[in-house]
């Protein structure tokens, strides 16, 4: 993620990644009602290829093109999302190996309180099962939140040491 304010970086990332997804989806249509069309019955001279396939390829490369963009946005905007997140369940800024041993900690405690709470939301009658799902679905969103964020940790750690072996080798180097 760049270092832009976020509010900046959502209002550029946001409208490119919904009109990335709306022009794959359409390029996904094409794919699959072109090839059924008339078209399909087409022989192209030369290459000996279908129309319909060949344009069905195209679009579905074109898909995936926007797809692949999309996703290059989803990543910055779940990055921004998921810091939000974690600043909000109370977890500050820190050393990150501080921060991703508090994130697996955080962890272990949803999961106790979670299967602490199945029995006594299963005593509940016809809500009860729901009420126990939706907890599933809470605990799980939080956790996966969670680890996302300790991958994030891991992840900048395991860069910022490659940084600096890279830059005592190239000063190694340097000096022959």
């Amino acid at each position: 993620m760049s270092k832009k304010p976020i509010g900046e970086e959502v209002r550029r990332r946001f409208p490119r990644l919904t009109m990335s997804l709306v022009m794959a989806i359409i390029f996904l249509m094409i794919s699959i009602v072109v090839p059924q069309t008339a078209i399909s019955d087409i022989v192209i001279p030369g290459l000996d290829l279908n129309a319909g396939f060949l344009i069905g390829t195209i679009t579905w490369l074109f898909a995936a093109i926007f797809l692949v963009r999309a996703l290059s946005d989803a990543l910055v905007l779940s990055d921004i999302v998921t810091e939000i997140i974690v600043k909000r369940l109370g977890i500050k800024e820190e050393r990150s190996s501080r921060r991703a041993a508090r994130d697996a900690i955080y962890i272990i405690i949803i999961i106790l309180v979670a299967t602490a709470l199945y029995p006594l939301l299963g005593t509940l009658d016809e809500i009860g099962s729901t009420l126990t799902t939706v907890t599933t679905y809470i605990a799980l969103g939080i956790i996966l939140v969670l680890i996302y964020d300790m991958g994030r940790i891991l992840y900048r750690m395991i860069e910022q040491r490659a940084e600096s072996m890279a830059d005592r080798l190239a000063k190694m180097a340097e000096k022959e």
